[in-house]
């Protein structure tokens, strides 16, 4: 990954984006795009929308990737100045204490710090050493007298770890927020490499959505109001390399064996086969994930959308979901964008995606194809008699 690629992505993860208050982020999405795409709109939950229309009549493709984190939000503001917190999305209770944080307050333009209190060992009973303190139980110490606090900072104000992006041992990452801020930057690049290139067939709709963490909202509206006639969405998944983790329940997924691409009922069998298709043609590693039922991913929304969208869904593999130090392989996202971009630039007028039909043709098609062969026979049957093999072969093909 070069450099200024790396300074954008570090740029993405480092921009707050709790659940509900991704405008930050969307504002980024918007300037990096504008260049690029022949429009980007913004809809009413705030999801970015960004189109690069096709130069055929191939169908249309909305890739999805989610802008927001998990966090967690103020309910509470103590006479002495403490705040007390509830999980906004998936936050485990037991990597807080002790935590740094960064508090968005509605009083101030910068966030800000505050640590999440525990009381230190010597002062907690042997039983209580070994419970997780519940997150309503625990307490955020800005540092900063009462008074202040109550000025600054309001119930609602919403919270996000306080650690950034930093590359670490070989090709790996860490930060917070890869979950899904990986996604945003891998869709900025297909539409970037998309509109450099040869046009593709069909119109593409990069959609940087909200709510996900919280049941996959801004997938449901976009892939309604973009109405696509294929979705692919792209999150993290969870990596099974390291201790702890048993490959036999969970499948074998590593950092750096490349994207992973979705098989189960919430993935289009078409969609799927042509991911798989396009990481071949391509030569990249790629990585099969079991999805028995639904995902936790805009793929859920977006398959039912309307009357139904085909839809896939492309993964990198992710340590240590949903804590402060989430770890990828940067070299997966690198894969995802060129898997992503082949499979755009396959789509093409032919491209059927009903299960079952791929092969079907309509009576209609087959009475088409005949009268194509018979005028063929007549032209051939039409030709001189004197004409020889080599004259009859310039006359059909302009080749001698």
């Amino acid at each position: 990954m070069k450099n200024k690629q790396v300074k954008f992505l570090k740029q993405l993860l480092e921009t707050p984006s709790a659940t509900g208050c991704e405008t930050p982020v969307a504002q980024l999405v918007r300037d990096r795009l504008a260049p690029f795409a022949d429009e980007v709109a913004t809809d009413v939950m705030g999801s970015v929308h960004a189109t690069l229309k096709g130069a055929g009549g191939g169908p249309s493709l909305m890739l999805s990737a989610h802008m927001d984190e998990i966090g967690l939000m103020v309910t509470y503001i103590s006479d002495d100045g403490f705040l007390s917190v509830a999980a906004v999305g998936g936050v485990d209770a037991a990597i807080l204490p002790g935590m740094r944080v960064d508090v968005h307050a509605s009083g101030s333009v910068e966030p800000l710090r505050g640590v999440v209190g525990r009381k230190p060992i010597h002062l907690i009973d042997p039983d209580e050493r070994k419970k997780v303190t519940p997150i309503d139980k625990l307490v955020i110490d800005l540092g900063i007298p009462a008074k202040k606090v109550k000025k600054l900072v309001s119930v609602g104000d919403v919270i996000t770890f306080g650690v950034g992006f930093e590359r670490f041992g070989e090709g790996m990452a860490v930060s917070r927020a890869f979950d899904d801020k990986a996604g945003v930057w891998i869709g900025t690049r297909v539409l970037e490499k998309l509109a450099k290139g040869k046009r593709q067939s069909g119109d593409f709709i990069f959609a940087a959505t909200v709510q996900e963490e919280i049941g996959t909202r801004g997938a449901q509206t976009s892939a309604y109001g973009v109405h696509p006639d294929v979705g692919l969405a792209f999150d993290v998944t969870h990596a099974t390399d390291y201790p702890g983790i048993e490959q036999s329940k969970y499948g074998k997924i590593v950092c750096g064996g490349g994207p992973v691409i979705a098989r189960g009922p919430n993935i289009n069998p078409a969609v799927f086969e042509r991911l798989v298709a396009a990481a071949e043609a391509e030569g990249l590693p790629y990585q099969l994930e079991a999805e028995p039922s639904v995902t936790g991913t805009d793929a859920r929304s977006i398959q039912v959308a309307r009357g139904g969208i085909p839809t896939g869904l492309v993964s990198v593999p992710l340590r240590y979901m949903h804590t402060p130090t989430e770890v990828v392989c940067l070299a997966d996202l690198d894969a995802t964008v060129k898997l992503i971009e082949r499979f755009v630039r396959d789509l093409d007028e032919s491209a059927c995606f009903v299960p079952g039909m791929e092969d079907f043709r309509t009576p209609l098609e087959d009475e088409e194809d005949n009268a194509e062969r018979d005028l063929a026979a007549e032209a051939r049957a039409d030709a001189p008699a004197h004409e020889t093999a080599a004259e009859r072969r310039f006359d059909e093909t302009g080749v001698a």
